[in-house]
């Protein structure tokens, strides 16, 4: 049973993928229900339904080259659709995936598409007409999708909440006619269809779908065969007779409840078309004389002259949006400047109020003809039809690329291009073409940018003034390219060099002094530490591309200095443009250099430091809607790779009404350039000391009641990476092994000298703590077991999963090595020094097996470890969720650096750490034996205990002075510990060396006085001691050696018996 579910759900899969795919296709054509012949049994019904176009069709046998290609050429996909009002709807839309709050929600597009699925070559019964079938699927969708054309067409009506659709089958003929505009082919069809059933006597016909849900979404439904589908396609594809336009009708009677009220539908001629370049007189009445003046240049930017202009245009603006200019300097009336040029402005170009946020422009249908002019000249015949986007169209959607339909919001255009000048002229024919071209567009490519042009696409669109028709502002478009798209484009298409022209150099300069006092303290890191710059290799562009990719940023952002608690962190992208000399990248681009004449404007260098300044230029995006104001700033000004800081003046797009914008007089093209940008690099050495961040500051230069002013921000970036990074991270870890194997020597050299000085101590070793010698080495058999660093585990933890790098790197394979050997070298002398200690005991205990009291025992002062343990890692583990409440994220998992996720177990982290706090609190146990112990003796050689505490409190020292190594690639939810929210935090690697050494301390004093004197000296200070306990008699020992072998070197023993009852009397 299980098996047979699986292989339906499979299938279903599959045919939802095979759906998908097929709808995303424009170029998709469906199949027909197999069952469905090609009979054409209809045909006297079509006859006599079409007797109109049969009459007036030509009587000239039709051609059947031009027959067979009607398949292609006659289907249209998305085009538009409208009905007449009336009392009649077609089809009903289920508005409830809108709120009723939402009354501001665009309306829901009409999109058609119609098929031609079959033409009947084969039994032409007319020599002026052939059979044909297609389907035809309308839809009404808030989001544009709709009609979806599926692999297996029947009639059929979908309903959901925010879109219909209506799939209607048809056969009939097509014929073609003449007339004086060059004829026309025309398509008349009689339908099949299973049409919606309105709701007779109602206010509303379509009131059962308020209650679909109720009724299991059985809608009602009649089938209807009595539909008539007309659609006129004109012969020749020009200017103006590009449009089709169609009418779709009932044959019912008006009070049949079949019957629905007249469907208008438009679209035009689409990619199997051939265009016909005919409309010289339009488009000199437009652009003559050639080139149109205008002032779109003006001296801003260079334009492009080469030989493949028809390339370029295809790379360029092919599927592109292009974005709408702000009227900012319009100065007329409200009207006047917030249309949106020739096109009607709907309810939401108008709220826009002249800014056009979000309204766009593409350019569809583009056929460029390249030709060749006197003298060589490049020339080129471009037609395009322009259609704009109001904001709430998705512009990335296929369904947008795809619009076929001619209304108020479409520009036809032919035109005219020359490579002398660089300019594309073309004329503009609004909706259908006929009567209504009174448009300008005149069209550039940049090749050459600045601060306020960085667009590849410029152009602008305005009246023909010859007094017959409504002005408007000239509307500007443009399209804006992120650094990284323009590399992509010209190593896809080199269209003849890019070049950049600085012009805020010396505002930059000015920053740059303003915010540079002379420091001594600066002047000392600026000669120890070294920052981002060029490289030393022959060729200069690579030394500057290979900096540029140092300099550029993407990473997130926390604000400056770190909130207390967690916020949601924006994502920064810094890409820079130019460099120096440097346009782009020397991988994208060759031979790419700053424009001819023009030079930084910056005085001539009198320093060392000032002749390394470097002319930048970058471009800033952030998002977040906390930075909405400076959601993308164009950035110039210099480089200092002394200290590591960009001083930058920014221009961003002001999205405002066209009011404010013209009160502002100090814009620059429309963009508010009255911003510093600042921007430290963290430096490229001392990188495991100083936390590799680099800071940003923005800050508008505005009064603070300019409605274009906004508050300073300061942002700090996750730890950044440069592009030799690998090495920096293998030295950190070169670094720290050498640290870990030094600890680990001098740990070994400490118990080694304990090991001598209770060979030579021996009557002392019984009170060395048993439990103190199996914290150590509980601590030195976890690593061993578990394959964890020793002593640096909590820093080796920050670090990422080993690279390839790590694993195969030779030294760092020995270094691992020579680790694992101290560690069980360590292990085992501490093992040594236990048992030591224990048969010290079993020979105390031997000689008075009547009196254990007289023997050192560690059952107490385990009890007494353990509760205090315990009790502090409750503390830690109450502290630690007071703290986890306040934060403002909670996290059930974690994912490793590996990309595995995981449980998280706070408690299981806690108790983790906190044996390392265990080990660093080693004297714990021995104190507390001293005290219990009331010993008049030194256990422990000072270079044992003084040198074992160093070595644990090493890390700590270490871990507060370098820079947190964080993993800057993975977000929020990759990171489970969190130091400045955790109880380790840098107060613990304070507080926890500090208690360590009073622990030290406390010992210390403890064997530097006997019991009788530290007792008098704490009663003296009122300090009680535990009173009618009595002190442990020690009774003489002899050596292990001497035990294993008795008789041996006996009057020796005696010896080292009686001096050691002088160093330990009995009490």
């Amino acid at each position: 049973m299980e098996t047979t579910i699986w292989i339906q759900n499979l299938w279903i899969l599959g045919m939802l993928m095979s759906l998908t795919i097929a709808s995303s296709n424009p170029l998709y054509r469906p199949e027909e229900d197999p069952s469905a012949s090609h009979n054409y049994g209809r045909f006297p019904e079509v006859e006599r339904e079409c007797r109109s176009v049969l009459r007036s069709a030509s009587r000239r046998e039709l051609d059947a080259n031009r027959v067979h290609a009607i398949e292609a050429e006659m289907s249209f996909v998305r085009g538009d659709w409208g009905q007449d009002s009336g009392d009649a709807p077609l089809m009903p839309f289920d508005g409830s995936d809108a709120s009723d709050g939402h009354s501001s929600l665009p309306d829901p597009l009409r999109l058609a598409t119609f098929i031609l699925t079959h033409v009947d070559l084969a039994h032409r019964s007319h020599l002026t007409m052939v059979n044909v079938s297609g389907v035809l699927g309308i839809g009404i969708s808030r989001n544009g999708t709709a009609p979806e054309m599926r692999q297996r067409l029947y009639p059929e009506f979908l309903i959901w909440p925010g879109s219909s659709e209506l799939r209607i089958l048809f056969e009939g003929i097509y014929a073609e006619s003449g007339n004086k505009n060059g004829g026309e082919r025309v398509l008349c069809l009689l339908g099949n269809a299973m049409l919606p059933s309105r709701q007779p006597d109602s206010t509303d016909p379509w009131e059962w779908v308020k209650d679909i849900g109720s009724n299991n979404f059985q809608w009602p439904l009649l089938q209807d065969e009595r539909i008539l589908l007309v659609l006129h396609y004109p012969k020749a594809f020009t200017l103006t007779s590009r449009a089709v336009r169609g009418e779709l009708r009932s044959l019912n009677p008006r009070s049949s409840h079949r019957y629905f009220d007249k469907v208008q539908l438009s679209s035009q001629l689409g990619a199997y078309s051939n265009y016909q370049f005919g409309s010289e007189e339009l488009v000199s009445k437009a652009c003559s004389p050639y080139p149109y003046q205008d002032d779109v240049v003006g001296g801003r930017f260079e334009v492009y002259k080469g030989t493949g202009f028809c390339g370029v245009l295809d790379q360029f603006i092919t599927g592109e949006v292009l974005d709408v200019v702000p009227n900012w300097n319009c100065n007329s009336t409200d009207e006047y400047c917030s249309k949106l040029g020739p096109f009607a402005s709907e309810r939401e170009i108008k709220a826009t109020d002249g800014g056009f946020a979000n309204v766009g422009i593409m350019m569809q249908d583009i056929r460029c003809d390249p030709r060749t002019g006197r003298d060589n000249v490049s020339l080129a015949k471009v037609s395009a039809v322009f259609r704009a986007i109001p904001p709430w169209e998705n512009r990335y959607s296929m369904a947008v690329a795809q619009r076929t339909g001619l209304n108020n919001m479409t520009l036809s255009a032919e035109g005219i291009w020359n490579s002398s000048v660089g300019q594309l002229c073309m004329v503009g024919c609004l909706k259908f073409g006929n009567g209504g071209c009174h448009s300008r567009i005149c069209l550039y490519i940049p090749t050459s940018f600045s601060i306020d042009q960085r667009s590849i696409i410029f152009g602008r669109i305005s009246s023909i003034n010859d007094g017959a028709h409504i002005l408007h502002y000239p509307l500007s478009f443009e399209k804006p390219v992120h650094p990284m798209q323009l590399w992509t484009k010209l190593s896809n298409y080199p269209y003849g060099g890019g070049t950049y022209k600085y012009s805020k150099i010396k505002l930059a300069g000015a920053f740059l002094e303003r915010s540079e006092p002379f420091d001594f303290g600066t002047l000392i890191k600026k000669s120890l530490l070294s920052y981002p710059r060029k490289g030393d290799d022959t060729d200069d562009l690579v030394n500057l591309s290979n900096l540029a990719d140092d300099l550029t940023l993407h990473t997130y952002v926390l604000p400056d200095p770190l909130p207390k608690i967690r916020t949601q962190r924006p994502f920064l992208q810094m890409e820079i443009l130019s460099l120096g000399s440097l346009f782009g990248r020397s991988w994208a681009y060759q031979n790419i250099t700053v424009a001819k004449g023009w030079t930084p404007a910056t005085p001539k260098a009198v320093s060392t430091e000032k002749e390394l300044l470097l002319n930048v230029a970058a471009e800033l995006t952030l998002s977040g809607k906390p930075y909405a104001n400076v959601s993308m700033l164009y950035l110039e000004g210099l480089y200092n790779p002394v200290d590591g800081k960009m001083y930058l003046i920014g221009c961003r797009d002001v999205r405002a009404s066209w009011k404010i914008l013209f009160e502002s007089m100090d814009l620059e093209d429309g963009l508010d350039c009255l911003i510093e940008v600042k921007v430290e690099y963290p430096p490229t050495t001392a990188r495991w000391l100083i936390n590799p961040t680099a800071k940003i500051s923005i800050a508008s230069q505005r009064n603070d009641d300019d409605p274009l002013h906004f508050n300073q921000i300061n942002l700090q970036t996750l730890p950044i990476l440069y592009r030799e990074q690998r090495q920096d991270i293998l030295s950190r870890r070169g670094v720290e092994g050498i640290l870990r194997i030094l600890t680990l020597s001098v740990a070994i050299i400490c118990i080694l000298s304990q090991l001598f000085y209770i060979r030579d101590n021996a009557s002392s070793s019984p009170f060395i703590s048993l439990v103190m010698l199996g914290v150590q080495a509980l601590g030195y058999s976890i690593p061993l077991i578990t394959g964890a660093e020793a002593l640096f585990a909590r820093l080796a933890a920050e670090y990422e999963s080993p690279s390839y790098e790590f694993e195969k790197n030779q030294w760092f394979q020995i270094m691992d090595y020579l680790v694992k050997i101290l560690v069980l070298a360590a292990f085992l002398l501490t093992l040594r020094l236990g048992q030591k200690v224990w048969k010290s005991r079993i020979r105390l205990l031997s000689r008075t097996p009547l009196e254990p009291r007289r023997v050192p025992n560690d059952k107490r002062v385990l009890l007494f470890t353990s509760g205090v343990h315990v009790v502090g890692f409750l503390v830690i583990l109450v502290v630690h969720y007071i703290n986890a409440s306040r934060r403002p994220i909670h996290q059930d998992t974690y994912i490793d650096s590996r990309g595995n996720s995981h449980k998280l177990r706070e408690w299981g982290i806690q108790l983790e750490e906190y044996l390392g706090l265990v080990q660093d609190f080693f004297l714990l146990p021995q104190m507390i034996g001293n005290i219990l112990w009331q010993i008049n003796c030194k256990p422990l050689r000072k270079a044992y205990y003084i040198g074992i505490t160093a070595v644990r409190l090493l890390p700590h020292v270490y871990d507060y002075i370098r820079a947190p190594v964080f993993n800057p690639y993975f977000a929020e939810e990759y990171e489970f510990v969190n130091p400045s929210l955790d109880f380790y935090s840098r107060f613990g690697d304070v507080a926890i060396p500090v208690t360590a050494a009073v622990l030290a301390i406390v010992v210390f004093i403890q064997q530097k006085w006997n019991y009788e004197k530290l007792s008098q000296t704490l009663r003296s200070q009122k300090i009680l001691l535990p009173l009618g306990s009595s002190v442990y008699e020690r009774l003489p020992s002899m050596s292990f050696e001497a035990e294993l072998v008795s008789g041996v070197n006996e009057t020796k023993t005696q010896d080292n018996f009686h001096g050691d009852e002088e160093r330990c009397p009995l009490s």
